[in-house]
């Protein structure tokens, strides 16, 4: 059963490791800051931290200056690379899952959220989420205080 699951979560992680570098995605506005704009996003990207992620409202798509708002998906049992935002905070709405997300100078603290919870990151704090489930992707909004959403995203090293 264990080699099953394993063979599953490498197959998950390759294919979205294997998931385009560029997404589909359709602008509908002007980005001229007088025109509400629509961004339609049909596949994911990949992100600094190895998950795949629809943007949505970023400085590349919309012209934002200081605002990102996407959508992360974090596949069964998988998890993101431990990351920071330099110097920018995080507000996640958890649309499904249960995720257990390590942070701190260690990674030594955890808290577990289930779909519904309303989730802050502040700038600067090391973090890593891990989706609990072997079985159902965890998917989530996240907004930013960062237009240029993946610019300021910094690996940071697990210990």
């Amino acid at each position: 059963m264990n080699a099953m699951r394993n063979t599953l979560l490498v197959s998950l992680i390759l294919a979205a490791l294997a998931a385009p570098a560029a997404s589909e995605t359709s602008i509908i506005g002007q980005r001229d800051g007088k025109d509400i704009v629509t961004v339609r996003v049909e596949e994911a990207t990949r992100s600094k931290q190895a998950l795949p992620f629809f943007p949505g409202i970023s400085t590349k798509t919309v012209g934002s200056k200081a605002l990102s708002l996407l959508k992360v998906v974090i596949p069964p049992g998988a998890k993101a690379q431990a990351h920071i935002h330099k110097g920018h905070e995080s507000a996640i709405y958890l649309l499904q899952g249960r995720v257990e997300t390590r942070y701190g100078e260690h990674l030594e603290k955890r808290i577990v959220n289930v779909a519904g919870d309303f989730i802050y990151i502040p700038a600067d704090v090391p973090h890593q989420p891990v989706n609990l489930s072997d079985s159902e992707p965890a998917i989530a909004i996240v907004a930013r205080t960062d237009g240029d959403e993946q610019e300021h995203v910094i690996l940071y090293p697990e210990k």
